[in-house]
C-alpha cells in the first residue's frame, strides 16, 4: 500500500461541499473498485458540516484530505485536486454519486490498448432524477469516440465522474474554467477534444444523482454559462452555419424562458436568418413577440411533441 501511495497510477479527485451525509457512499464506491492502484484526494470546498470527520472515518492511507478556507465552487475544488494529484491519470467522482466496482479496471484496460492520441476514456452513466432514469450517452449521439470536437459542440454527453483524463491533457488544454457558473465539464471537454481523441465504454459504470438546488438560480446560471461558452468557442461553432443557428436558437430560447424576451428574440431572429428552413426557429421567434406567458405556453406545447431545447 505504501508503494501505491508513493506512486499511484490514478488520482481520484472528489470535490465536496456540505455533503457529509452522502460523501461516505461516494468514497466507498471508489474503495470498492477492483482496480486498486489509485489515490483519493478529497477537496473540502469550505464545508461547515462534519465532512472532515466523515473522510477521516475511513482508515485507508490512499485517502488524502485538503480544505479550502471558503467556498470557491466545484471547478476551483477540482483544480486544487488536479494540482495535488500524483497520478499520470486523473479521475473525478462527485460526493453524491456512485461508481460501479469495475469502472476503473475497465477504463485502465482501455488505456493500455489505445494509441497515445487518446486523452480521455469515459463510460456511460445512469442519470437519476426522482423516479426518472436516463442512460447517457443516448443513441442520438452520432459519434461517441475518436476526435469528437464537432459532436461535443452540439451538446454534452460526457460527465466528469465518468472520465479518466491523462494529466497531460490539462497542461495542453487548461483546467476547469472557474468563471463558468455551470457546464464547466462540457466546456473543458470541448477544449480537450481539440487536441485528443476520446474513447467510450458504452455501458453504465456510474450512477449520477441529480439533486437540484434552486430552480431560479439554476436557470440564471445556465443562461450565463451558455452565453459564455458561445462567446468563448464562437469561432469553432461558426464554422458550421447550421450549428451556429442551433446555438443562437438555444441561447435565445433560454433567455426567453428566463424572462428576457427582448434579448432572447434577438438571438432567435439570428437563428432564423442563419437557417430559415427550420420551422422550430421561426415558431420560437414569433412566439417571443407575443409575451412571456404565450412563449411559455408554446414551449410547454412543443415539449409534449418534441423538446424545444
Amino acid at each position: 500500500m505504501a508503494e501505491t501511495l508513493a506512486n499511484p497510477t490514478v488520482s481520484v479527485v472528489i470535490p465536496t461541499y456540505n455533503r457529509a451525509h452522502l460523501l461516505g457512499r461516494a468514497i466507498q464506491s471508489v474503495l470498492n473498485q477492483t482496480y486498486h492502484d489509485f489515490e483519493i484526494i478529497v477537496v473540502d470546498d469550505g464545508s461547515i458540516d462534519n465532512t472532515e470527520e466523515v473522510v477521516k472515518s475511513f482508515n485507508d492511507p490512499r485517502i488524502r484530505y485538503t480544505r479550502h478556507d471558503q467556498n470557491r465552487g466545484g471547478s476551483a475544488a477540482r483544480n486544487t485536486g488536479i494540482k495535488m494529484a500524483l497520478g499520470e491519470y486523473i479521475a473525478f467522482q462527485d460526493s453524491d454519486d456512485e461508481w460501479l466496482p469495475k469502472k476503473l479496471e475497465k477504463q485502465m484496460r482501455v488505456f493500455e490498448n489505445v494509441p497515445v492520441e487518446v486523452g480521455v476514456v469515459y463510460t456511460g452513466f445512469w442519470r437519476i432524477e426522482g423516479d426518472k432514469k436516463t442512460y447517457i450517452p443516448s443513441s442520438e449521439v452520432t459519434q461517441k469516440e475518436g476526435y469528437i470536437h464537432e459532436e461535443l459542440l452540439k451538446g454534452n454527453f460526457v460527465t466528469t465522474q465518468a472520465t479518466i483524463v491523462k494529466r497531460e491533457c490539462f497542461k495542453k488544454a487548461g483546467m476547469f474554467d472557474q468563471h463558468l457558473p455551470r457546464f464547466q465539464d462540457w466546456e473543458l471537454f470541448i477544449r480537450i477534444s481539440k487536441y485528443y481523441k476520446f474513447k467510450c465504454i458504452d455501458e453504465p459504470l456510474v450512477i449520477s444523482y441529480f439533486t437540484p438546488i434552486s430552480i431560479s438560480s439554476n436557470q440564471r446560471a445556465r443562461v450565463e454559462a451558455y452565453g459564455l461558452i458561445l462567446e468563448k468557442h464562437y469561432q469553432d461553432i461558426a464554422k458550421s452555419r447550421k450549428l451556429l443557428a442551433s446555438w443562437q436558437y438555444s441561447f435565445g430560447n433560454l433567455l426567453c424562458q428566463n424572462g428576457d424576451l427582448s434579448q432572447g428574440r434577438y438571438y432567435l431572429v439570428k437563428s432564423v436568418k442563419l437557417y430559415p428552413l427550420n420551422v422550430k426557429y421561426l415558431i420560437a421567434a414569433i412566439a417571443s413577440l407575443l409575451g412571456e406567458d404565450t412563449y411559455t405556453k408554446v414551449v410547454k406545447l412543443k415539449r409534449k411533441i418534441r423538446p424545444i431545447a
